[in-house]
């Protein structure tokens, strides 16, 4: 099976196919629900949560976190 001659169309019916042998159609169902197109602006609301820390305190808050047991 060459993926590269195959159209988008071709590649998604497989990829379809693919999701309800091995989850079920109910699972296949779920998994695709992850990948739901959100709403909002992320750009813009990620200063909400992340303030305005610069990338050395992120990295910071990263190693603090890492070492907690």
């Amino acid at each position: 099976m060459n993926l590269r001659k195959m159209s988008l169309e071709q590649i998604h019916q497989l990829g379809m196919q693919a999701l309800i042998e091995k989850l079920g159609p109910g699972g296949a169902l779920r998994f695709l629900q992850l990948f739901e197109v959100g709403s909002g602006d992320y750009t813009k609301e990620r200063h909400t949560w992340l303030g305005e820390q610069d990338v050395k305190s992120l990295a910071r808050e990263i190693r603090r976190r890492q070492k907690r047991p």
